[in-house]
């Protein structure tokens, strides 16, 4: 072999050698993949059970590896759930503090105000929120101010909605309860937009309080006894956690009622209307991913959820023995039957 095909072969090894060490690297690190080198680490704050949120926590972790993100590479997740007791929030909002995370992401309501109340600087994102500008936690949709952004999580008009259709479903309907946890931070701002829809429909309010376990049976005996015809089941992690019994003792007492919440209606609700938590857990990645790359929360608009459904379910209909109107079914995101 001459000297220059020597040459040329060895170019092209060492062509060929650089192409392969690049084409390990490029698999180690995907396209998206941080690669800063530090290591993050985020604070993960619920009201409720470890399990009744596992749905959430999952979507919210898939959102953060298709931005890359890898748990125990790039960052670490450290998870604190209150199992329904609110007074705890406050006592796991500080250990998250105390551990030095860089993001707290809170849901739903309660822990984002027990976060809120616990640091000013910590960035933190709400998840399921209803009207935060009204609990104090930012200035504005547009333009949040202080350490909080995120998802609010529902519409504060949706409550007064929620009274409307059931009305539309059953016309009879004269005398709803609203089932709330009295320890929700939300529960004021539902009840005033409940009252609101009610009066215009000339339907008469029952605020019934279940601030435990414990205190469902009395609950229903207590509607039963003053001959409520339906029910609105307001949002809480308590009420998500026993979804089974309640929809046992909605059975039982053959109430027709309706659910900001996929989870509690799926155990046998009869409307569901309200947004998709797990869609708004993976909305909450992207907010992680953008401050972790150096956003200020205050200056990240607060996003509405994506979509709002209406789902009825004909099953427990008939097992009421109701026929829903065709002018409420064709509006339908979803018929279950």
């Amino acid at each position: 072999m001459t000297t220059f095909g020597r040459k040329t072969a060895a170019a092209t090894i060492i062509k060929l050698s650089v192409a392969l060490i690049l084409g390990v690297l490029c698999a180690a690190h995907p396209a998206g993949a941080q690669t800063t080198g530090k290591v993050y680490r985020l604070g993960f704050l619920g009201s409720g059970s470890a399990v009744a949120s596992a749905g959430l926590v999952e979507a919210f972790r898939d959102g953060l590896r298709e931005r890359g993100w890898i748990e125990e590479r790039s960052l670490y997740i450290e998870m604190r759930f209150a199992e329904n007791r609110l007074d705890r929030l406050p006592d796991l909002a500080a250990e998250l503090i105390r551990m030095k995370v860089d993001v707290i992401v809170a849901i739903p309501a309660a822990a984002a105000v027990a976060a809120k109340q616990a640091t000013g600087t910590i960035p933190i994102i709400m998840v399921m929120t209803s009207d935060p500008v009204a609990l104090g936690l930012i200035a504005s949709l547009g333009h949040p101010g202080g350490n909080v952004t995120g998802v609010a999580g529902s519409v504060v008009g949706l409550y007064g909605k929620r009274v409307q259709l059931l009305k539309e479903a059953v016309p009879s309907v004269r005398r709803v309860a609203i089932l709330s946890n009295p320890g929700s931070s939300t529960r004021p701002i539902s009840i005033d937009n409940a009252k609101a829809a009610a009066q215009s429909l000339g339907i008469t309010l029952q605020f019934q309080d279940v601030r435990a376990p414990d205190d469902f049976d009395g609950a229903f005996a207590a509607m039963a006894k003053d001959r409520v015809d339906a029910i609105v089941v307001v949002a809480d992690p308590l009420f998500g956690t026993h979804a089974r019994r309640l929809a046992e003792l909605v059975a039982k007492y053959r109430l027709p009622s309706i659910y900001a919440n996929r989870g509690e209606f799926d155990a046998g609700g009869l409307i569901m209307y309200g947004s998709s938590g797990t869609q708004q857990a993976r909305q909450a990645a992207a907010y992680v991913d953008k401050i972790l790359k150096g956003a200020r929360p205050g200056e990240l608009p607060v996003e509405q959820p994506n979509k709002v459904d209406l789902v009825i379910n004909l099953r427990t209909a008939k097992a009421l023995g109701l026929t829903i109107p065709p002018s409420l079914l064709v509006r339908a995101d979803q018929v279950i039957e």
